[in-house]
């Protein structure tokens, strides 16, 4: 089979080849457009990421594709209309970072708790001392957690893991996982009220944009922490800014902000053709959360794992070789 592979990295080749070695394969390190499709037109199924706009007029260039798996979560980048007309199948990659993400979550949340950043910079320093590093247990605390879906449930699992209390905001309700796992549903207001811990993980939408406001973040305990490592927008930065500046909450931990430049997947930040215009207007808010001590912010870092990294070349090469033994599979529609 004549197949090509789209915005790869070096490493990613090696693994490929183990599993393809009877089959002709291209590589290429940039994505395909109609400028260079041309000579790929004797393709019969492609790997590709979100960088690669497979419209109608780049199909028409490859009359012998018959499959398309894209190495992403989102699928908006290839014609599915198009596809469907022309029989060409298409898979994605559902998931692959659900525990990386959390496990990240709860990185931010113990260097919260726990002091960790003044901790090194002071140990860089030289000196040992302890005024000021009082941290506080994870233990019998609340965590309140905005979605339950699938990094929300990682999250919750490790929580119980510390004996914390768990209350989950979600409109989805899993009752029996609840019931196994210990954890309780609350309204919003509930959740915010009761919880040491707020942890963010949904999806920015038009509900969900600027999800925690001023009036959200004043139902917060002051002895209350915020984590966010899904999207910078679900959170008003002026308001948390103000929040923290008048000492209505104790802390946040930030792995996204509000104005980073529009992302798609977070593995388009380990790609060279990633660029995009940010909204420059919130720098000043930005900056006043990088500057202060009870802020912890990484730079959308959260799903950088090896292990994430090689599930998604892993669940691409599965999706491959399924289609080349007549079985469908992360099929998208």
């Amino acid at each position: 089979m004549k197949i090509g592979f789209f915005e790869l990295e070096p490493w990613e080749k090696k693994e490929i080849r183990k599993v393809f070695s009877k089959d002709k394969l291209f590589f290429s390190e940039k994505r395909l457009t109609l400028r260079n499709v041309r000579r790929y037109k004797e393709l019969e199924a492609i790997a590709i990421f979100v960088h690669s706009e497979i419209d109608k007029e780049v199909l028409k260039k490859l009359p012998k594709l018959k499959y398309i798996t894209t190495m992403s979560t989102g699928f908006n980048h290839i014609d599915l209309e198009e596809c469907k007309k022309r029989r060409i199948s298409v898979s994605n990659v559902p998931t692959y970072g659900e525990n990386t993400v959390a496990e990240h979550t709860f990185a931010l949340i113990l260097a919260l708790s726990r002091k960790i950043v003044d901790c090194v910079n002071r140990t860089h320093l030289g000196s040992f001392r302890l005024e000021g590093l009082r941290g506080f247990d994870l233990k019998d605390k609340t965590i309140g957690v905005v979605g339950g879906g699938n990094i929300g449930k990682h999250v919750i699992r490790m929580a119980k893991g510390f004996e914390m209390n768990v209350l989950v905001f979600d409109i989805y309700k899993d009752i029996k996982l609840a019931k196994k796992l210990g954890y309780k549903y609350a309204s919003m207001e509930k959740m915010l009220k009761e919880s040491d811990v707020i942890t963010l993980h949904v999806p920015e939408n038009k509900h969900t944009h600027h999800l925690i406001d001023k009036d959200k973040l004043t139902l917060m305990k002051k002895s209350a922490v915020l984590i966010n490592t899904s999207r910078g927008g679900i959170v008003d930065t002026k308001a948390l800014v103000n929040a923290l500046k008048k000492k209505k909450i104790a802390g946040a931990a930030l792995d996204v902000l509000e104005d980073e430049c529009k992302i798609i997947e977070e593995t388009q930040l380990l790609k060279k053709e990633f660029g995009g215009r940010c909204d420059l207007h919130k720098i000043v808010e930005k900056h006043a959360l990088l500057k202060m001590k009870n802020v912890i912010v990484t730079p959308h870092n959260a799903f950088n794992t090896h292990e994430a990294l090689m599930r998604i070349l892993q669940t691409t090469i599965k999706n491959l070789a399924s289609f080349k033994n007549g079985r469908k599979i992360n099929e998208v529609k």
